[in-house]
């Protein structure tokens, strides 16, 4: 006797889920419960359960585990979580862009990163620009930068300040600043006594990285460093900010590998040290990647200033 064979979602499911479906999930995965949610929402919590059960039904998969005090979501929930996000945001994306569209909104520049705001030369490009033309609005919008590459290609981004380079079509790049690569660490590590710490020094240690850029960069960057994997740290991949990863580093669970512009946001019990090797201190560079078809006015002003503050021949 055979087993009925399970089949996927059919097109009328596809049909039938909405975007409400989606918050919905997202917001009781946020919470932690279908209450949470509801109150998050501004609903009723039966129309919050009801629509995450018609998600369930017409996948066929179960979102989240229920228990006494709440819900979690399961392992296949926590992907197509994942996926709703990315939907929800460039949804929203589009509609403020529709938005700036219809009330022809030209002194507006949004800009998409995936660094520090808490210091460095992206804090003060910000507040430059912001001096010379405060009549513009400013959006600033962190995302991966999977995620920023997607917003910049559907014109939701105006410019994109990131580490290196993305590969992408249609788009222009400058090359702008760089900033040192440090280790944080708590107060009383062993390490925390010196001036600057070699990579080698790393051996033994647990590094704790973010899974949010550039946490990826930042383990390419140790791995070609540190090239034999017996002299490597272990990395511990944490789903949090990098806040959270301080907040780790303070509990005395690992240390961290950080840009210099995270030095802006003072944590109580964190030292930074310099990491060096026989090339002297490592670096990551940073450029701006906007599309070529791009003639906000506003976007065009602050390349302008990038240009003068960071091209090759600025002083």
């Amino acid at each position: 006797m055979h087993k009925p064979r399970r089949t996927g979602p059919s097109l009328q499911a596809s049909k039938s889920l909405e975007l409400k479906h989606l918050r919905s999930a997202v917001a009781a995965a946020d919470c932690g419960s279908f209450r949470g949610a509801a109150e998050l929402l501004r609903s009723q919590q039966s129309s919050v359960s009801r629509r995450i059960e018609e998600i369930e039904h017409q996948l066929g998969i179960a979102i989240f585990q229920r228990y006494s005090g709440g819900v979690r979501p399961t392992q296949a929930g926590r992907d197509l979580l994942r996926l709703a996000r990315t939907i929800l945001e460039e949804f929203d994306a589009l509609i403020a862009v529709a938005r700036s569209v219809h009330n022809n909104e030209t002194g507006r520049l949004t800009i998409g990163f995936c660094t520090s705001l808490s210091a460095g030369n992206l804090q003060a490009s910000l507040l430059a620009y912001k001096e010379r033309f405060p009549q513009i609005e400013l959006v600033t919008v962190e995302r991966s930068r999977t995620r920023l590459a997607a917003a910049l290609r559907n014109g939701a981004l105006d410019v994109l300040i990131v580490t290196g380079s993305l590969p992408l079509l249609d788009t222009e790049e400058m090359l702008l600043w760089s900033e040192r690569v440090l280790v944080a660490l708590p107060h009383d590590h062993p390490l925390a006594g010196r001036e600057t710490v070699c990579w080698s020094d790393l051996g033994g240690e647990t590094v704790l990285l973010s899974h949010y850029d550039p946490g990826k960069q930042l383990e390419d960057l140790l791995i070609s460093k540190l090239v034999c994997p017996k002299e490597r740290p272990k990395v511990e991949r944490h789903d949090v900010s990098r806040g959270m990863i301080k907040s780790l580093i303070s509990m005395h669970t690992g240390i961290s590998l950080v840009l210099e512009s995270d030095m802006g946001a003072t944590f109580a019990g964190l030292v930074y040290r310099e990491l060096r090797d026989g090339m002297g201190p490592s670096r990551f560079s940073f450029s701006a990647q906007w599309r070529t078809d791009n003639k906000n006015l506003a976007l065009q002003r602050f390349l302008k200033l990038l240009s003068e503050a960071y091209s090759p021949t600025a002083v």
